[in-house]
């Protein structure tokens, strides 16, 4: 943090005013374009067909007050998956602080990382049994989502969809990180307060107009201590974009620099399944213009 804070106070120095977009020479611009094509095409092949896809999400159960939760076709389970495939009492799910332990039950075993296991102490995490996989969510609201690769969700894929990459909507930008950087509480989908930093703002200068944008990082176990995360809705949100507004992860470009691609905007998983909890844009980042790029709604919520 102490680096970050350094190369920001660096760039802050020589950066003044909004930012305007980055000027792109014609194979810099064709290799973005390409990359962003095939990033694209994977996303839509993952939904439609991939074993954690949001549409292969079916079940998910907050711990709530319960420290433990037992997944199982038993009708004494607290996570119950009706199907003749899935074992009475198949594994057992103990919450503690940050960590998850999972213990095998009725099941032989269960695989993390390719590795099988009869229990393990795992953070936030993905694992496996039988056909169907598990997502310990944390958030500080702890959570396990099941997904299963015969979900009938699968059967609402009708893809996704995006504007075409426009150089306009890129940027290399300094982070004007926040003299003392403040906790503050950002609402989800779920109705729950979560915590995050705000690191500091971006500003930048879409379609002629001043954008001032909030940085953010969530406080929740396994998120990246040097993330950051740009939650954001604009005058496309509700219309041409998915209601609750959308998401940008900046990348670092060196010398306190980063890269804001609205190329790489997208739609939050509540934007596909109801078994996810997602953070809300907070009200700093209403801009007041159309960001027309990155993805579209592709009305899976409505």
């Amino acid at each position: 943090m102490a680096a970050l804070f350094q190369l920001a106070l660096m760039a802050m120095l020589v950066a003044r005013g909004p930012v305007p977009h980055v000027r792109l020479d014609a194979a810099r611009l064709d290799s973005l374009r390409q990359a962003s094509a095939t990033a694209r095409a994977a996303e839509r092949a993952d939904l439609a067909t991939g074993p954690t896809s949001y549409l292969a999400a079916v079940q998910r159960v907050d711990f709530g007050v319960r420290s433990r939760l037992v997944v199982g076709s038993a009708a004494d389970c607290d996570v119950r998956v009706d199907d003749p495939g899935m074992p009475p009492h198949a594994l057992a799910v103990t919450v503690a602080a940050d960590s998850f332990t999972v213990t095998a039950l009725d099941t032989a075993s269960f695989t993390w990382r390719h590795l099988a296991y009869r229990e393990a102490h795992l953070g936030p995490a993905g694992i496996e049994f039988g056909r169907w996989s598990l997502r310990l969510s944390h958030q500080r609201y702890p959570a396990v989502i099941v997904f299963d690769p015969r979900s009938p969700r699968y059967s609402l894929d009708h893809g996704r969809e995006y504007w075409p990459y426009d150089p306009a909507y890129r940027f290399r930008a300094p982070l004007r990180l926040a003299a003392h950087p403040d906790t503050v509480i950002i609402l989800s989908t779920r109705g729950n307060e979560r915590r995050a930093l705000r690191v500091g703002w971006f500003d930048l200068e879409i379609a002629g107009r001043r954008c001032r944008l909030e940085a953010n990082r969530l406080l929740e176990p396994g998120v990246d201590e040097s993330a950051v995360n740009v939650f954001f809705r604009d005058a496309t949100t509700g219309h041409e974009s998915y209601p609750v507004g959308r998401y940008v992860d900046p990348e670092p470009a060196g010398d306190g620099y980063w890269i804001v691609d609205f190329n790489e905007a997208y739609n939050p998983a509540c934007a596909f399944s109801p078994f996810y909890n997602c953070p809300l844009p907070p009200r700093a980042n209403t801009l007041p213009v159309p960001v027309r790029a990155g993805e579209k709604d592709s009305h899976y919520a409505h």
